[in-house]
This record gives structure tokens, C-alpha cells and sequence, in this order.
């Protein structure tokens, strides 16, 4: 019997990094190209904005501090060229409050304060792209890893975890609005380690969303919506 050809893989969400410092590129391209993600790397704003102008990106984290300017008039600029602008993370090594205020007033979705553990780059990433819509349904890739490259049983488990779906999300929903913390935190830990298991990478990360911010109407809605469509 010939073998088949694969199946193709979803497309990965593409980050736009602008940050000066050659080590610091070096650790935020290794974390997020094992979300995974394709990462544009560049050192200044006049980089960023052509790099901008040539490539459609799901997300762009930006250095505050940068060898022609700001971070902050970075992403207004940026976001005057292209007004439907994907989420922004800033990133700083000063952890000055205020330095973080004026970062958010400007639109910054969230300030991360190097140095940065691995976990927390990357949930903050996962969770401002799922709020934003930028990952597939499915990752395959993450699927075959987590269950040694076998396509019969990852098929069997996600038939399984979509059976369970309808419940596990009706238990969220109860626990996050009668604001049983407890409860809710309890069954998103279940669901985001069965997420992992079958590669359900978008609700994945809209679940992180809301264990971050489980208050979050916005995090709620985002886990409901990503729950439905994999129920079709």
C-alpha cells in the first residue's frame, strides 16, 4: 500500500518581535517559535513599520525602549498606517508602574517585565492570540508529538474529548457566573490538559485566557465562542 501524504499542517500565527538586544531576540524568538509561531525579528522602528508594510502579522511585541524611539509612538504610528491592528504586547526591563501606565493607555494589551520566564511569555502571547482570533481550531503538529505520531488513537481521542466538550463547557459557564472561582479553576485546569492532549490549540489558549482572567466577560465569551466551533 502507498503511503499517504500527510495531512497539511494549519498555518501558524506570524509574530512581529521589535527588540534591540541581540540576547534578547535570541530567548523571545525561542519561545515563540515553540508555541509555535513564525517570528519577524527587527531592531528599530523604521524596521518594524517596512517589515509591517511587507508582511500581515497576528500580533506585534514591542521593546518600550528603542535605538530611534519609543515603543509607545511605535504602535501609534503603527496603528495610524493600519487601523484593523492586531493585539500588541510591550515588553520592558524597567517595572516602574510608571512606566506601565502610559504603555497601556497608549494600547498596549498587556506590559511584561523582563527578564521573562518562559510560561509567562508564552501564555500572555496564547492569550492575547486567541483573543484575537489568530490560531487554528486544530494543531495537528501538536496533536502527533503529544501522541507518538499515531493517527488512529489521536482521531479516537478527539472523538472522545468532543463527546465530553458539551458538558465541560456547560461547567465553565455555570462556575464563571454564579463566580464560583474555585469551580471554575478546577475544571479549566481539566479541559486545558485535555486540550493539550488532542491539539485543540485555539480553545487551549482561550481557556489560559480565562484562568488569567477569569473575571473577564471578554475571556468568557472568547472560551464559549472557541468551544462552539469545535462543536460545529
Amino acid at each position: 500500500m502507498e503511503p499517504r501524504d500527510p495531512a497539511p499542517l494549519p498555518p501558524v500565527p506570524r509574530i512581529l518581535l521589535v527588540e534591540d538586544d541581540t540576547i534578547s531576540q535570541a530567548y523571545f524568538r525561542a519561545v515563540l517559535e515553540a508555541l509555535p509561531a513564525a517570528v519577524d525579528t527587527v531592531a528599530t522602528q523604521a524596521c518594524a513599520l517596512a517589515r509591517a508594510e511587507s508582511s500581515r502579522h497576528d500580533l506585534w511585541l514591542i521593546d518600550l525602549t528603542l535605538p530611534d524611539g519609543s515603543g509607545i509612538d511605535l504602535l501609534r504610528r503603527l496603528r495610524a498606517r493600519w487601523p484593523q491592528s492586531p493585539p500588541a504586547l510591550a515588553h520592558t526591563a524597567d517595572a516602574d508602574p510608571a512606566v506601565r501606565a502610559p504603555a497601556l493607555h497608549a494600547g498596549f494589551r498587556e506590559v511584561l517585565v523582563k527578564p521573562l520566564a518562559t510560561a509567562e511569555l508564552a501564555g500572555a502571547v496564547r492569550s492575547a492570540l486567541a483573543e484575537a482570533g489568530g490560531l487554528p481550531d486544530w494543531d495537528n503538529a501538536a496533536a502527533a508529538v503529544a501522541l507518538n505520531h499515531d493517527p488512529a488513537n489521536i482521531q479516537a481521542l478527539r472523538r472522545l474529548f468532543l463527546e465530553e466538550l458539551p458538558g465541560a463547557r456547560d461547567e465553565v459557564l455555570r462556575s464563571a457566573r454564579r463566580g464560583d472561582a474555585g469551580a471554575l479553576r478546577a475544571r479549566l485546569h481539566r479541559l486545558q490538559a485535555g486540550c493539550g492532549l488532542v491539539g485543540a490549540r485555539r480553545l487551549g489558549a482561550a481557556v489560559e485566557l480565562l484562568r488569567r482572567t477569569p473575571e473577564s466577560r471578554t475571556a468568557l465569551e472568547r472560551f464559549d465562542h472557541a468551544a462552539r466551533d469545535l462543536l460545529g
